[in-house]
């Protein structure tokens, strides 16, 4: 069992635990014996059960287990001390046994409720309040069924709810909380490129409508369509884009998906510039030396934004290129997919590029039926050594990008996104749903990590917890126990060999983008990479995974680092990570 299952039954057999014991109490005050036994028999096997699942999340990784060790076991524990012995004791009228069952469902519901909302990391605020609240819950039951508890168990719950505010209650405050992130830094600009530009665009952001799917609907768009014009540069081209913004209100940038710009061309408003308003605009100007498949969208409310349609394709390519090269950039505006790209016959063995973009928030599954193909690069960066696939999906995380090649074969071809064909030469019968899924890091030919030590490591442990510290509360989503701007930055000097550590113990898949750099891809779950390198901008990192990547921080400033679905990052899973 993977232990993103494990995490999902252990949550499954607390809820079970804690409303077993709470129906078994609430059973005996209706004095309905036969049920309040079984409820509390029910309650018994379900908290032992916790027994195993703990010890296997533990043995998959501390970050897993941490608080169901440190709170929920000696909560559980309690339970079963205070009503295991009642319950083997009671006779007669099972109301008796009531109040413990109650405590029970109290302390093992509390320590649940540590899980769902407090999450990673576990901390004795947390606990102390787990407790506060058990005692208290416990003593309002009792004066409830009449029992008046002693004046020692009153002065005990009062002196723990104190000490859990005095020490804080580990959901408003992260370990290590810093300010939000300034919008002045402290880092110099990049120097500006002074040649002459080769290649200009104008990108205009405005308000209109589209055709999504056969209808029209409201779109945010460049140029006023969706996705907005393809940006195409060779090699040593010096690209200069002008950015308009005409009626979005919430204001608009341009960030480069997947391209290592300097710092101040990155399009992170607060950060490397100010959000482009109605009425103004703001020049771009970089050299093209990385070639591959990107995108570009904003930056500014960038959920909202690319959902509505603030995006494009930005393609660099090495030189002369023969034979088909089609760009198919995946997007759902309004829940509705954008109509695929129109598509010709192609001459049998005419050398075709697929290059496949996921623009949306979450994994597509891609399937190229009628021919053999190669995966020559991810992420913009070409495979080494890869080899020929055939009736063999692949996955394609959120912003990520697959560049597909093949011979066009005298038979049509068809690629299919979930199902539905987005590209196609011809009608093709395959049925793709049951092929296997390309597994990246087992594919191409290896070689060596380059470089023999790490200057900086740095633990994520992505989850979700309630955040307090703004003026209303929200679910967040939260790095190391932290919702931005609370999150502290990853601080590294020019030159570090940087190890990342990236673990999911939540129950939805992250997909982590760091901005200015290519991380390589060293494990996943302890397994090594074992095929090409592979030098991704966007992965996902799935519930109970646990990724290691590293990089050279090779490109200073300030970047944003974080998960690109776009409503989990606005919702708080957004650090940065800052050169000295």
């Amino acid at each position: 069992m993977s232990t993103g299952s494990l995490l999902a039954v252990d949550l499954v057999i607390a809820v079970l635990a804690a409303s077993a014991w709470l129906g078994g109490g609430a059973a005996s005050v209706a004095r309905r014996r036969p049920l309040a036994l079984g409820l509390a028999a029910v309650a018994l096997v379900a908290t032992l059960a916790r027994a195993i699942t703990i010890t296997a999340l533990a043995r998959a990784g501390w970050w897993f287990a941490a608080e169901k060790v440190l709170i929920a076991v000696p909560l559980s524990l309690a339970a079963v001390a205070v009503a295991g012995p009642r319950l083997l004791r009671a006779r007669g009228d099972v109301r008796a046994v009531a109040l413990a069952l109650l405590f029970a469902g109290y302390a093992t519901g509390s320590a649940l409720l540590v899980t769902v909302l407090h999450g990673y990391p576990a901390s004795a605020g947390a606990g102390l309040f787990a407790v506060a609240g058990v005692v208290a819950a416990t003593v309002i039951s009792g004066r409830a069924l009449g029992a008046r508890p002693s004046r020692p168990v009153s002065r005990a719950a009062v002196a723990v709810a104190v000490a859990a505010l005095v020490t804080g209650t580990g959901l408003t405050v992260a370990p290590e909380a810093t300010p939000a992130v300034p919008h002045d830094h402290g880092f110099p600009a990049a120097a500006r490129i002074s040649a002459e530009p080769t290649r200009r665009f104008t990108l205009t952001a405005g308000t209109t409508t589209v055709n999504a799917d056969g209808r029209d609907v409201a779109a945010w768009a460049f140029n006023a369509q969706v996705p907005g014009p393809e940006l195409t540069a060779t090699v040593g081209d010096i690209l200069e884009v002008t950015l308009r913004n005409r009626d979005i209100g919430r204001g608009v940038t341009l960030h480069w998906h997947g391209y290592d710009v300097p710092n101040d061309q990155d399009g992170v408003p607060g950060v490397t510039q100010a959000a482009v308003r109605p009425g103004q605009e703001f020049v771009y100007r970089f050299r093209a030396d990385q070639a591959g498949t990107y995108w570009y969208h904003t930056h500014s409310a960038s959920d909202v934004g690319v959902r509505m349609g603030l995006y494009g394709v930005l393609v660099v390519r090495p030189g002369p290129v023969g034979g088909l090269d089609v760009t198919v950039p995946v997007h759902t505006l309004t829940g509705r997919p954008l109509p695929a790209p129109t598509v010709q016959r192609v001459e049998a063995g005419v050398p075709v590029r697929l290059r496949l973009i996921n623009t949306d928030s979450t994994t597509h599954r891609y399937a190229l039926a009628g021919t053999a193909f190669l995966v020559a690069a991810i992420d913009g960066v070409d495979l080494r050594g890869p080899t020929p696939l055939v009736d063999t999906a692949v996955l394609i995380p959120a912003g990520g990008r697959y560049d597909l090649v093949f011979d066009a074969p005298a038979t049509p071809v068809s690629l299919f996104v979930d199902g539905r064909a987005v590209y196609s030469t011809g009608p093709v019968s395959t049925t793709t749903g049951a092929w296997p899924v390309l597994d990246p890091l087992g594919y191409g030919a290896a070689a060596a990590v380059p470089w023999p030590r790490f200057d900086r490591t740095f633990t994520l442990v992505l989850d979700r917890g309630l955040d307090l510290r703004g003026l209303l509360p929200r679910y967040a989503h939260t790095v190391n126990g932290a919702a931005d701007p609370d999150i502290p930055p990853q601080v590294v000097r020019r030159g570090d060999v940087v190890l990342f550590t990236i673990v999911n113990r939540s129950q939805v898949v992250h997909p982590w983008h760091l901005h200015g750099h290519h991380v390589l891809v060293l494990a996943r779950d302890g397994e090594p990479a074992a095929g090409s390198p592979l030098w991704l901008d966007s992965f996902d990192v799935r519930p109970g995974e646990v990724w290691k990547v590293a990089f050279r921080a090779d490109n200073p400033g300030m970047w944003a680092n974080h998960c690109h679905n776009l409503a989990h990052a606005d919702a708080g899973m957004t650090l940065h990570l800052m050169y000295s």
